[in-house]
């Protein structure tokens, strides 16, 4: 164990041997101080969003497909020009560091390992630098917290072009946060810094709270802003916590290159429809003008295949890789994307998919 101001953080690093994402939860929570598994695992109100989020999934049926003359499927897809060897990525998830004392950096090189796609967050525990290098080269995009500060935000999004982001992603849908009870009952404050954010005059992030941080965030993000963020970055950029066909159309109209359909892992706007219960009406707006990353709720290899069928283009996940660091560092990482991967490829076999478009190309039934 590690000691930060007081907080534990586990440092073991070892490859995990899962049965399933859905159990590390419990596992994590024997390791990760109550406060910070709090923050973690928890949603908005009474976690009614964050609990549909995983139920919605089974609104759907995949069909099986027999005499498909098929053998061993390959994950292997793209997204604008980016090559990975799955479609399953890491979305943003703040404060890696409450999970694990390497945080981020720990799961850049898990996720590198494994050939997939990483996220970072603007309050990330590492700088933007230190998690891509320790990436060693592999696609990353960094997520961008709009603050009402634009010098904050021009160096952040400077920062992350030459740090070699490949994407900025614009969380839209936080521009409050959620009322987070398990957060108000622990009382919690970040017990440890946020990298990007020591820089400026709101502090490091130690010792707030999550509302505390929000209080900087912009309130008002508009449809100008996509355009004004490319501008600055010289980057494509993916507009998350979209969950209708008219936001959708919305965000490419002003220049949006990529959708991230997401409802924040049932963080924010409890009530809310569950991710996976929207994603068919976008992806039919969208109509393949731009990709769709898919989030929230993925906990199995067929929810991955259930997602692309409805019209993804890659699914990213949070809580499971962090229960993973949280575990066993940057292998724990590996494991996680590993063992949804493998989970995915035994459902494309049994579906007859042999490559990710023939999963594109699915039908599912609805119940």
């Amino acid at each position: 164990m590690t000691e930060t101001n007081g907080y534990f953080q586990n440092d073991n690093e070892k490859e995990l041997n899962i049965v399933n994402l859905p159990s590390l939860e419990a596992e994590a929570e024997k390791i990760i101080p109550k406060g910070g598994f709090g923050y973690i695992a928890g949603g908005s109100e009474d976690n009614w969003t964050l609990k549909a989020n995983t139920e919605a999934f089974n609104h759907v049926q995949i069909v099986p497909h027999v005499l498909s003359d098929i053998e061993d499927p390959q994950t292997n897809t793209s997204i604008f020009g980016i090559d990975v060897k799955t479609p399953i990525m890491m979305t943003a998830t703040a404060a890696q560091g409450l999970a694990h004392a390497k945080g981020e950096m720990d799961t850049a090189k898990g996720i590198a390992k494994a050939g997939a796609l990483m996220e970072q967050s603007t309050y990330s525990s590492t700088s933007i630098a230190d998690t891509m290098a320790a990436g060693n080269g592999a696609p990353q995009f960094f997520q961008l917290y709009m603050s009402k500060d634009w010098t904050f935000n021009e160096s952040l999004l400077k920062e992350a072009k030459q740090a070699g982001a490949k994407a900025i992603v614009l969380t839209a849908d936080a521009t409050v946060d959620g009322y987070r009870e398990s957060d108000i009952i622990n009382d919690f404050q970040f017990p440890t810094p946020m990298a990007n954010l020591t820089k400026f005059s709101e502090g490091d992030g130690e010792g707030k709270g999550i509302g505390e941080i929000y209080a900087a965030a912009a309130q008002k993000i508009s449809p100008k802003d996509i355009q004004r963020i490319k501008d600055i970055a010289g980057l494509p950029v993916i507009v998350k916590g979209v969950q209708s066909p008219e936001d959708a159309l919305l965000a490419i109209g002003a220049g949006a290159d990529v959708i991230q359909v997401s409802n924040h892992g049932g963080r924010q706007l409890n009530g809310g429809p569950a991710s996976f219960d929207v994603l068919s009406d976008v992806a039919k707006a969208v109509n393949h003008r731009v990709p769709i990353i898919f989030d929230s709720g993925v906990r199995r290899g067929s929810h991955v295949f259930k997602a692309l069928a409805s019209g993804a283009d890659m699914v990213a996940m949070g809580r499971p890789v962090i229960y993973g660091l949280a575990l066993g560092g940057a292998d724990g990482v590996y494991s996680v994307v590993e063992h949804l991967n493998d989970e995915f490829k035994t459902i494309m076999q049994l579906a007859g998919t042999k490559t990710i478009e023939d999963v594109k190309h699915a039908k599912l039934l609805k119940k």
